[in-house]
């Protein structure tokens, strides 16, 4: 997982998802951050911000991706480039 932020410039932060685990009306989803720092990463995730992210997988484009085995056997994605 790669990370940018325009508060960090050009920096990009490379990381995986940790651990996901539900607290109230949230879901929490930690990811540690491996390159160029060690950080861990929190997000809350409301029920409307899953319903916006499942919506958004659900584009033929985003269905195709996931389920091509090509995807699956990929173990080093080239980078997208500027994003």
């Amino acid at each position: 997982m790669l990370f940018r932020s325009t508060g960090l410039g050009k920096t990009e932060l490379v990381g995986k998802v940790a651990e996901m685990q539900r607290q109230g009306d949230y879901l929490i989803m930690h990811v540690d951050v491996v390159e160029p720092v060690k950080w861990r990463i929190r997000v809350a995730l409301s029920f409307r911000d899953l319903v916006k992210v499942i919506g958004a997988c659900a584009k033929a484009a985003i269905i195709s991706f996931v389920l091509s085995p090509k995807q699956w056997r990929n173990k080093e994605p080239l980078h997208p480039g500027g994003f």
